[in-house]
């Protein structure tokens, strides 16, 4: 019994100690609050009424495309200037170069002065539809230098003209259309005496 009790000790100590130094020397992790994401040296700030502005590949809205846009209130780094000044050079992941344009009187710069860059080459423009000129000489169509053939009338015609000779048998004859009514008269009268004869 005794043996046994003298070992038990020896067989905890080995588990106590690395028990120890495992947890009792870890290191401690405190948690600090993270930075916020203020950009440092120059950037810009979009201070426009409107609620967004286009960030374009270069410095024109007539040349360059759009790329992206930026809401009120955001902030990005700013890399240069145009020569004039209107157009500002900014960082803009996700556009060509990650960099991007935009117009100055729309947004605030701080930390200091730009340099003037230069403006990046200008996009191709898209190719315009051209005609086959031997296709559209076909459809050219010249004026021929004889003049129409003019309207001229017809020549008139003489229409003869007959003369009817009346015969003698004519003059005395009695139209056909007065015989025909005389006869229907007489039909009809024959037809009603024949009804008055047949009512006695």
């Amino acid at each position: 019994m005794k043996r046994i009790w003298f070992h038990i000790p020896f067989g905890i100590l080995p588990i106590l100690f690395s028990y120890w130094i495992f947890f009792a020397s870890a290191p401690v992790f405190v948690l600090a609050q993270q930075p916020t994401n203020v950009p440092s040296g120059i950037f810009i700030t979009v201070t426009t009424e409107e609620p967004q502005i286009n960030v374009r590949m270069g410095p024109s809205s007539a040349i360059y495309p759009i790329v992206g846009t930026l809401s009120r209130g955001d902030t990005a780094p700013a890399l240069g200037r145009s020569q004039g000044g209107d157009w500002i050079k900014i960082e803009f992941p996700g556009a060509p170069y990650n960099q991007g344009w935009v117009y100055s009187p729309l947004v605030q710069v701080s930390g200091g002065a730009l340099q003037v860059v230069g403006a990046p080459p200008t996009p191709p423009q898209p190719a315009t539809a051209t005609i086959d000129p031997t296709l559209a000489a076909q459809f050219n169509v010249l004026p021929t230098g004889t003049r129409p053939p003019t309207f001229t009338p017809p020549p008139s015609l003489n229409t003869p003209s007959f003369t009817q000779i009346p015969s003698a048998n004519s003059i005395n004859s009695v139209p056909r259309g007065v015989v025909i009514l005389a006869l229907v008269i007489l039909g009809m009268i024959g037809f009603l005496l024949s009804l008055v004869s047949h009512r006695r």
